[in-house]
């Protein structure tokens, strides 16, 4: 028994007594069963080191131990431990395959049944070794974390509070679009805005329309100088420059024109299919120059009767960042709620309401059918 521990120890010295006996010599690369034999290369243990094994508490596992050695080199895993070896623990056969290079690919598995927390950071080594060195790996097995699954009815009480938080978001999204401009008035009466009062300017808006007072141009003639005088200033408080009522007659009327364009906010041009005239070619010229040259006011379009085709006007107006159009219908446009004075609201200067007659002089007019 001694001289057999001796033989299968590595690294223990070999007593040439112990194979003398009846039978011829043989060589010194070539022993018995179980002695270490000459090796040509030193045996290598595929794989790292420190192998790391994720795995289930109370399922099976197989380990796999590869080595490339000699054809009797010895490939063994080690799983005692100081009480004794594990039972659920079982080591297999070795499986050697020659390769094409000569080597030897031999094979171990060991087999753990129904992983417990006692085969948990534990150290399962596998061992190569031959006279010539020895190689070692370690396999630790480690508990896997299993992901907590979300209970059936908190997943689908969070998918409907999902769903309803998108409806909901895409509703105000669109009630924000539909009722952009209503929103924007109504921020701007709760908070008061004016932008009036530090740039400077006399006038919110001159009014640029055409002056022939013929029978045909009547209406058109009446919007500009009544109907918009007495909404947008009687009513909601703006300083509006008509030409027939604040230029002073005798004057250099070109000069004048220009200079109240230049102390206006907006310029407000009502348009139709005579409005471009030699006198108000001026007025939509020097306005041009305004909002894009000096950047000094804006321009709002009223079509006040359908045009349908804009190519009459300069193709400079195009050039702006909008040059929306605002259509006046008689009949729906009267109200002071009615969408075209709320859009022409939004794009005048933000003001507060400071009416400078009674409002029921004007509700007559407007809401006459």
């Amino acid at each position: 028994m001694e001289d057999t521990e001796r033989l299968l120890c590595p690294g223990a010295p070999l007593d040439p007594a112990l194979y003398q006996d009846d039978k011829p010599h043989r060589s010194t690369t070539e022993y018995e069963i179980g002695v270490i034999y000459h090796s040509n290369i030193i045996p290598a243990l595929l794989g790292p080191k420190i192998d790391e094994v994720k795995v289930k508490l109370g399922k099976d596992i197989q380990l796999n131990c590869s080595a490339l050695l000699n054809e009797k080199d010895m490939i063994y895993w080690n799983t005692w431990r100081k009480n004794g070896k594990d039972p659920n623990v079982h080591e297999g056969e070795v499986t050697r395959i020659r390769t094409s290079e000569g080597k030897w690919l031999a094979s171990t598995i060991l087999r753990i049944e129904n992983i417990n927390t006692r085969n948990l950071n534990f150290a399962y080594n596998c061992t190569a070794v031959n006279q010539g060195g020895i190689d070692t790996k370690s396999f630790l097995l480690l508990v896997e974390e299993d992901m907590v699954d979300i209970p059936g009815h908190v997943f689908t009480r969070g998918m409907i509070v999902a769903v309803v938080i998108s409806v909901v978001a895409v509703c105000l999204v669109t009630v924000g679009v539909i009722y952009r401009v209503d929103l924007v008035l109504f921020y701007r009466h709760f908070m008061g805005r004016d932008e009036t009062l530090t740039d400077g300017k006399t006038y919110d808006a001159f009014v640029s329309y055409l002056k022939e007072c013929q029978p045909e141009h009547g209406e058109e003639h009446a919007f500009a100088v009544e109907t918009l005088p007495r909404v947008l200033e009687k009513h909601f408080g703006y300083k509006l420059c008509i030409f027939e009522r604040d230029v002073v007659p005798g004057g250099a009327v070109v000069d004048e024109i220009h200079s109240l364009i230049e102390k206006s906010r907006r310029l407000i041009i009502v348009l139709s299919k005579s409005y471009m005239s030699s006198e108000v070619r001026y007025e939509l010229e020097s306005g041009l120059h305004e909002a894009l040259v000096e950047r000094k006011i804006k321009i709002i379009l009223i079509e006040f009767t359908p045009i349908g085709d804009f190519r009459f006007l300069p193709q400079s107006l195009k050039l702006l960042k909008s040059h929306r159009v605002l259509k006046w219908k008689a009949d729906k446009s009267l109200s002071y709620n009615s969408r075209f004075w709320k859009n022409l609201l939004y794009l005048m200067p933000a003001k507060a309401v400071k009416p400078c007659r009674d409002e029921s002089e004007v509700l007559p007019v407007l809401l006459k059918s």
